[in-house]
């Protein structure tokens, strides 16, 4: 990588992952209450409806934290070399990735029909994806676990750091981690903010967020399902990737649902909750 050396990177994606178990971020941290209301902000003043106030709104909500991150990449670069670089890297990395922003929800709901207690396990995980569980069997249950526990570890880790990846080796630092998780939170609150009665997000905002979301995951998601074939049964997972990610509703989605489900031999795609 131009700036810093590959083992860099790999220093700095480890140490960020072995700060994010010993003190996992809140979820109410600093960070992302700016980032929060640096998102709402743009909604609120840009977003006049029409496509190209979209892309605008889109482009200043994710565009604008990713160029500050390279603008301070490039700064400490200029101040120290690649120590200073390296701390940018880890407390980015830190910010933006980790299995324990969600792996409680799964230990939990795992906990719980571990012990018979499927109410529970409902309970958590209505509680977790904001949605109906109670009338889900146990199959189902375990099911939509193992779904959005899959979809959660991609877009936490893997995805986060394909983008950490290839933007470093253009020299841009860690602004990949910021640009892809920007892109997924932007997508996921304007989603929300489309069926609130106050200010709610036009229909060509979500439109545009959704459309850039699903080019920006295209090549991780990829990547992930290959991984995920590669430490499972691989022959198996290509074929049901090739015969069956397209019944999921989301392209994306569904190439890593069908090869996870392929590479360990289950059922993904069950009933909607």
């Amino acid at each position: 990588m131009r700036d810093y050396h590959r083992p860099m990177a790999l220093f700095a994606i480890v140490i960020a992952l072995l700060l994010e178990q010993v003190r996992p971020l809140a979820p109410g941290n600093p960070a992302a209450a700016g980032l929060l209301r640096w998102v709402r902000a743009v909604g609120r003043n840009v977003d006049a409806g029409g496509l190209h106030h979209g892309w605008l709104a889109w482009t200043l909500a994710v565009g604008v934290p990713t160029l500050a991150t390279i603008g301070v990449h490039g700064l400490l670069i200029w101040l120290g070399g690649w120590p200073l670089a390296l701390l940018w890297a880890v407390l980015v990395l830190y910010l933006t990735l980790g299995f324990r922003q969600f792996s409680h929800h799964f230990t939990g709901i795992r906990d719980a029909l571990e012990t018979g207690d499927e109410e529970r396990a409902s309970e958590l995980l209505a509680r977790w994806q904001q949605v109906d569980a109670s009338a889900l069997p146990r199959s189902e249950i375990v099911r939509h676990v193992i779904e959005y526990s899959v979809l959660a570890a991609h877009r936490h880790v893997f995805g986060v750091l394909v983008w950490f990846c290839l933007l470093a080796m253009m020299g841009l630092g860690p602004a990949g981690a910021v640009f892809y998780r920007n892109a997924d939170f932007v997508r996921r609150y304007w989603d929300h903010k489309a069926r609130a009665t106050d200010h709610p997000a036009s229909p060509a905002l979500c439109q545009t967020a959704d459309q850039a979301w699903w080019v920006i995951d295209w090549l991780p998601v990829r990547m992930t399902a290959l991984g995920f074939a590669i430490v499972g049964s691989f022959e198996d997972a290509i074929d049901v990737w090739r015969n069956h990610a397209a019944r999921f509703a989301d392209a994306n989605d569904g190439v890593l649902l069908a090869a996870t489900a392929g590479a360990m031999g289950v059922r993904l795609g069950g009933a909607a909750v």
